[in-house]
């Protein structure tokens, strides 16, 4: 049943911890009570804005219109082939529980994809990532519903158009479709990715006799809670920016100047920088602005304690400008700014 509520205050909501409001609000679990949802916000000419787990997000205001908090459950197998299992998923379940629950059903391919933050719905936006393994690796397909029609649509991978952290529903059809569920296709066989630096390195460390997709997600687990503060414990969205990408010969450049650069060839030629490397370089580690600052440990890691999204903006800013002016690459934020 659609319950609407006013002037809902959304701290608790956002991993940020920052404070916002929405101008109306529901939680939906069912795709009968999201239609009724968005045909009551349509009927009101009010703009829909979905919230999951709030932990890539920035509310820097009140959100105007209806807010809808996406709670839509569900795990199950839809298909099997062989090794290959088509498992359903709910956007409204949590990723690393989802995770868990694939690992536990011998389901592999998400373990490099272990503890980050959000909801299932949330993923294919942010085509999420981790420690060498991309969601449209193991993305089959997805359902949605249109805001403004109601109308249900099946996107595959290509339809989402997956790029680093990138789809087509942060460009072409953004704040058009509300995802409910999708299809991610596992595997029965291990197809272990170590090649990551920093987990082939945690890995080996431990001398194992043996790695399993078990293991991977432990150590994966254990690497980021090193390095990155628990939003419960200090508010934060993880990583604040997109590692930049760049040319090659750019790359060769920076690396002339700064021998520690922190660089990742790409298949494509390109070169992956580390963006925490930069930000570290250029000064930026452990300093504060009032109650917003940037992570002692880790400087990709911007966090809160009683600030606005106002103020995190401003500090954002600061270290964009500054990474720009010492590297003369440009920093893109990763979470999205709300309203």
């Amino acid at each position: 049943m659609l319950h609407i509520q006013s002037a809902v205050p959304l701290k608790s909501m956002n991993t940020l911890a920052l404070p916002a409001t929405a101008e109306y609000f529901c939680r939906v679990d069912t795709l009968d009570v999201l239609r009724e949802a968005l045909t009551w916000a349509r009927d009101k000419n009010l703009k829909v804005t979905v919230l999951g787990g709030g932990s890539n997000v920035i509310l820097a205001d009140n959100i105007p219109g209806l807010v809808v908090a996406m709670a839509i459950p569900g795990i199950e197998l839809d298909m099997q082939e062989n090794d290959r299992h088509l498992v359903h998923v709910g956007a409204g379940e949590n990723w690393h529980q989802l995770v868990l629950h694939t690992l536990s059903k011998g389901w592999f391919g998400l373990e490099n994809l272990s503890l980050i933050p959000g909801l299932a719905g949330a993923a294919p936006i942010q085509n999420i990532g981790a420690y060498g393994v991309e969601l449209s690796e193991h993305f089959h397909s997805l359902a949605a519903i249109h805001v403004d029609t109601g109308e249900q649509v099946i996107l595959s991978a290509e339809d989402c158009q997956f790029a680093y952290r990138d789809s087509v529903f942060k460009h072409a059809v953004r704040d058009q479709y509300v995802i409910t569920s999708l299809t991610l296709a596992l595997s029965s066989q291990p197809i272990l990715r170590l090649d990551y630096p920093a987990l082939k390195q945690a890995i080996a460390q431990q001398n194992l006799s043996e790695v399993t997709p078990e293991v991977v997600s432990r150590v994966v687990c254990d690497i980021r809670r090193s390095k990155l503060p628990d939003p419960m414990d200090i508010p934060n969205v993880g990583s604040f920016f997109k590692n930049p990408v760049i040319s090659s010969e750019q790359a060769e450049q920076l690396a002339s100047n700064y021998p520690q650069l922190v660089t990742y060839p790409q298949s494509d030629g390109s070169v992956k920088l580390a963006a925490g490397w930069l930000v570290d370089q250029a000064g930026w580690k452990g300093v504060s602005r009032g109650p917003v600052g940037v992570h002692q440990q880790q400087a990709l890691v911007l966090t809160n304690r009683g600030g606005t999204g106002q103020q995190l903006l401003e500090l954002a800013d600061e270290i964009i400008h500054s990474v720009q002016s010492k590297f003369a690459i440009t920093l893109e934020l990763e979470p999205r700014i709300y309203p």
